[in-house]
């Protein structure tokens, strides 16, 4: 019986994509190519060649957000995987992944080993973290992929390979539209733990991944923009106000030293603009509506989620 399908959105994604597809075709899964109205003939590649999968084709590029939601509403298995375009996984990947998910219902994703498809010695993601500077940061990105062997606890499963208990989604929801990309990944993680589940870094289930397919570059304007906007919007949705104002001394920092950091890469415009359009999406009726209400039974989860955003300050700089 087959337990997962593995969703992947698609932006003109051709170069990388058929080789994404050829990965798969050994894995015990579905798969699902939700495509955002690509013109690079991706979407009639995946037709002609691979007749097996899936497909989903929007009108217009709705990001990944919109783009993963609709995949997940068309599966009907156990579990969904979400997955860049841009990547090659190893053998057993699926299942992999899907054994620690079997090992506890506590346990809400998980996020498999990624690599660099440049350097294959090389971390470009371990799992995500997420600290009280309002920083999200990839773990272990840049680093020998020796030194990442053992499973363990992480704050979010990165979104461009990652497991998730599809009836968890019912709960906590998918992901959110506002995000369109960037961070969305992060949202969902802490989400999910505030409710009291679990995610986790799983070594054994290997991915390689080209980077940054869809946007160009690991530093561009777009990118820039989406991801302030996105940081500010996270705060707000997830913290009640007591936890914003615990932290607000170091958002201050941390919010100043991106604008420095950005600034002087020539895109100190971009990140305040972007950080003012979250401003200004936390305000919306949408950004409101899609707040997390705090409920006192998830007060020990709080705690917790506090604790964990100082400690990442710390594994940030080490």
């Amino acid at each position: 019986m087959i337990n997962t399908t593995v969703i992947i959105p698609n932006y003109n994604g051709m170069q990388y994509l058929e080789n994404c597809l050829r990965s798969l075709a050994e894995e015990e899964a579905c798969i699902i190519v939700v495509d955002n109205a690509s013109t690079d003939g991706s979407f009639e590649m995946i037709a002609d060649r691979f007749p097996a999968v899936r497909t989903i084709r929007m009108q217009e590029n709705t990001g990944f957000c919109r783009a993963v939601n609709a995949g997940i509403a068309m599966s009907s298995t156990r579990y969904v995987i979400f997955l860049n375009n841009d990547t090659v996984v190893e053998p057993g990947f699926v299942k992999e992944l899907e054994t620690v998910m079997e090992q506890d219902k506590k346990i809400f994703s998980a996020s498999a080993k990624i690599l660099s498809m440049q350097d294959h010695e090389k971390i470009d993601d371990a799992g995500d973290f997420y600290c009280a500077l309002g920083w999200a940061f990839a773990r272990g990105k840049g680093k020998p992929e020796s030194k990442y062997g053992k499973s363990c606890r992480i704050f979010a499963a990165c979104g461009g390979a990652s497991i998730y208990r599809r009836s968890l989604f019912k709960q906590i929801g998918t992901l959110d539209e506002n995000h369109f990309a960037y961070l969305e990944d992060i949202d969902l993680g802490y989400r999910a733990q505030i409710y009291g589940y679990r995610c986790l870094f799983v070594p054994s289930a290997r991915v390689y991944h080209a980077g940054s397919a869809s946007s160009g570059s690991r530093y561009n304007r777009f990118k820039t923009d989406l991801t302030s906007r996105n940081s500010i919007y996270l705060i707000y949705k997830n913290m009640p106000l007591f936890q914003i104002v615990l932290n607000l001394p170091f958002f201050i920092i941390g919010f100043a030293v991106k604008t420095l950091f950005f600034t002087g890469k020539g895109m100190g415009g971009a990140y305040i603009k972007g950080l003012w359009k979250g401003f200004q999406l936390c305000l919306s009726e949408e950004g409101r509506r899609n707040k997390v209400r705090f409920m006192s039974r998830h007060f020990l989860s709080y705690c917790r989620i506090q604790a964990v955003l100082w400690i990442n300050m710390i594994r940030r700089f080490c």
